[in-house]
């Protein structure tokens, strides 16, 4: 035995220590090790660089509703209307969804109060197949414009989709004229249509919906845009200035109204309800 070995064999080493996986959170931006705890409390937004890191649903209507709202139940409709099959069937990829997001489908709604001021909110969950827009994103979103008009509010929708889903085919084409005219439904009643963009908002959402808004607003260097960089540059040969598709690109050249930290949006919406929404006559 080697005198190096004997030394090694005597020294008493102290069991490794174990570490939660989830301690810290590596931001997608700087790169930054931040923990979890304090990016949690932050609402996800990195404190060194303010990148906006995407959140689910039921976390925006926590931080966005006053307590006590409630969900608006999902409308049933047909899955798998076209039998799509990939390298796995669609029905397997719904099944996958709804287990890693515990929501049924891409788009949800709520009811509630901002600050005292009544509102439906849908809010789009990009962890739900990219938030691809099918029949039941479709059926939810005209489900929350009919809320809002029952109520005689707004409604605001959180848009983060990838576009339409293409296990659905035509059938998720047809949900770009379906969502506008649950607009122009909602414009009639003289009622407002608020859109939050958050980071990405693309593809037939972007053509749709997400760009009919009374009042556009974005969250901080939100990726906004119909097709993909690299499509646009192959297709007109020419190199795309820096930042495009990104908000504060967009709200330099007149696209959106506002970009607004993640912080601030409760209190802006609020301000926004209240300047928009008709008042009640009294009786």
């Amino acid at each position: 035995m080697s005198w190096l070995t004997r030394v090694r064999q005597s020294i008493p080493f102290l069991p490794k220590r174990e570490t939660p996986d989830n301690l810290w959170h590596k931001c997608r931006s700087c790169e930054a090790m931040i923990f979890n705890k304090e990016w949690e409390e932050n609402d996800k937004v990195c404190p060194r660089c303010e990148h906006h890191d995407r959140i689910g649903p039921r976390q925006r209507f926590e931080r966005l509703f006053d307590p006590g709202y409630s969900m608006l139940p999902p409308p049933a409709v047909r899955e798998d209307p076209l039998k799509f099959r990939d390298s796995k069937k669609y029905t397997d990829r719904i099944k996958a969804a709804r287990q890693a997001t515990g929501e049924t489908d891409a788009l949800v709604n709520a009811r509630g109060t901002i600050e005292g001021q009544r509102a439906v909110v849908g809010v789009q969950d990009f962890a739900f197949m990219g938030g691809s827009m099918g029949l039941a994103v479709g059926a939810t979103f005209v489900a929350g414009v009919r809320a809002a008009i029952q109520d005689r509010c707004p409604y605001i929708i959180f848009t983060a989709a990838g576009g339409a889903r293409m296990q659905e085919g035509i059938l998720s084409l047809m949900q770009m004229p379906k969502t506008t005219v649950a607009i122009a439904e909602l414009k009639e009643a003289g009622l407002p249509y608020i859109v939050v963009l958050t980071d990405p908002t693309t593809g037939g959402v972007t053509a749709s919906y997400a760009m009919l808004g009374d009042v556009h607003i974005s969250e901080p260097n939100a990726l906004i845009g119909f097709a993909g960089q690299r499509v646009i540059e192959s297709t007109i040969r020419e190199k795309l200035p820096e930042g495009f598709q990104r908000a504060e690109y967009l709200l330099d050249h007149g696209m959106i109204d506002m970009v607004v930290h993640r912080r601030d949006l409760r209190q802006r919406l609020a301000q926004l309800i209240d300047y928009l929404t008709p008042r009640q006559e009294a009786a």
